[in-house]
């Protein structure tokens, strides 16, 4: 007997082969859809005459079917509206027994570093850009994207960053991608050779380099940022900075050391790749102006919006040098696999319409009270721990005292309360010796939560 399948035009696809009647095959073949969970509880079966004609048995057959799996319990039929899968309907085999995974770590008060207050995403300012942005788009933004980004938000991206960072560029050097590792993950792929990174940073980027054959050799990190005179020894082909506020010991690039990066990178052909991620929240004076003004043919610029609006947008960018570009592109492919069409457009209006400053302007004020709240509280209730990197983004170190910082992180873990071990960031080849500390973020908690955190974290200090 030939098998049986349903066409394709159909809710249900079932094949009727084996033994028996084509009834019982019909019977056994909704039994194991159910049992299997491919027919989920509640599901709406095809009409019986329908179904019978896709297929291709009588109408009797499937009536009859139905009954008895009605009876037995594995469907239910409704007076006038159809049959459905029981809502109770078991599986024919046991269920195998599964062990009940760990708990995951209850976390009552988050100060962990790198993440903005979600509770503070500008919700109708964005709303109101999106229907612009969709009212306003051509037709071909919902077809295959480009890969350089939407042309409309390169344009925004290279008048903004002009104005607020310094950065020359045109829109054509700019190339959007899904966030600052999606650009560090395009960009080792051009890379050859060894890249210097500060000896405190983030491990995974440092991962992302390697998983593309490259090596990484550390740079001293000190109250002026990475130590530039130790590159020239390195014999790196390109090196990885914060020089606006160093992530995460605080300070900027001193001027000497941003003048230096620069006759580095003109002498030897150098590339210099600057994470600008909290660039524009500084509190005390003006922000720092991005290395890549000085020198745009040997910097790569990296922004994200991250920071400044959400980590879900997944939205980031790259200033690249004009005899890079073919590289990267070739690197992320024919098409845009990962950035959607339309927050790029969106993202394209919030800038230009101005909505993107008036957003940094209140989030701004925002961090600077927290911080400010932060010092206060610490002066107060914990006067010796010395507090660094407050002058910019949304982190602050606190300074230990030696050999402490395992102990001040089981306490944090007893009292429900998520911070980083400054220790988590050092590169294991990294010279001087370690430094203990807390990486404190206090852009985390939403305004309600954040009194609580602070009085949690004094109780975990030494």
């Amino acid at each position: 007997m030939e098998p049986a399948e349903v066409g394709a035009g159909a809710d249900l696809h079932l094949v009727l082969d084996g033994a028996g009647s084509r009834r019982e095959q019909l019977m056994r073949a909704l039994r194991d859809a159910v049992s299997s969970g491919r027919l989920a509880p509640g599901t709406r079966l095809p009409p019986y005459r329908s179904f019978a004609a896709d297929l291709g048995i009588a109408r009797n057959t499937v009536g009859e079917a139905y009954a008895e799996l009605v009876a037995e319990g594995w469907l239910t039929a409704r007076q006038g509206s159809g049959t459905y899968v029981a809502r109770r309907a078991l599986p024919l085999a046991p269920r195998p027994v599964r062990r009940k995974p760990p708990a995951p770590r209850r976390v009552v008060h988050d100060l962990m570093p790198s993440s903005p207050d979600a509770s503070a995403f500008p919700r109708a300012a964005w709303l109101t850009s999106a229907r612009r942005a969709l009212s306003a788009a051509p037709s071909e933004a919902f077809g295959v994207g480009d890969p350089r980004g939407r042309r409309e938000l390169r344009a925004a991206l290279a008048e903004y960053l002009a104005r607020a960072r310094g950065v020359r560029a045109t829109a054509d050097q700019i190339i959007v991608c899904a966030g600052f590792a999606h650009a560090l993950r395009l960009l080792g792929g051009c890379l050859r050779g060894t890249v210097a990174v500060e000896s405190y940073g983030l491990g995974f980027h440092r991962d992302l380099l390697t998983r593309a054959g490259l090596d990484t050799v550390p740079l001293t990190v000190d109250s002026g940022g990475a130590r530039i005179g130790e590159l020239p020894a390195t014999g790196a082909d390109s090196v990885l900075l914060t020089p606006a506020h160093q992530y995460p010991t605080g300070g900027p690039l001193h001027p000497e050391r941003r003048a230096a990066v620069v006759d580095w990178a003109r002498a030897g052909g150098g590339l210099l790749l600057e994470d600008d991620y909290d660039g524009e929240f500084r509190y005390d004076r003006q922000p720092i102006g991005a290395v890549q003004g000085l020198e745009p043919d040997r910097v790569v610029y990296l922004g994200s919006a991250s920071k400044s609006l959400s980590p879900a947008l997944r939205l980031g960018w790259m200033v690249v040098p004009e005899w890079l570009v073919d590289a990267v592109l070739a690197a992320k492919g024919a098409r845009e696999l990962r950035s959607s069409a339309l927050e790029q457009l969106t993202l394209a209006d919030f800038i230009a319409s101005g909505a993107y400053d008036r957003q940094l302007r209140r989030m701004r004020q925002v961090y600077r009270r927290r911080r400010d709240q932060l010092v206060a509280t610490l002066a107060e209730r914990a006067p010796h721990i010395g507090v660094s990197g407050i002058a910019a983004g949304l982190h602050a170190v606190l300074e230990l005292p030696p050999g402490t910082e395992p102990a001040a992180l089981r306490s944090a873990r007893r009292l429900d309360l998520a911070v980083d071990g400054l220790s988590d960031y050092r590169h294991p080849a990294a010279a001087m010796p370690p430094r203990d500390g807390l990486v404190i973020g206090y852009g985390t908690p939403p305004d309600h939560a954040y009194a609580a955190a602070l009085d949690a974290l004094c109780l975990a200090l030494p």
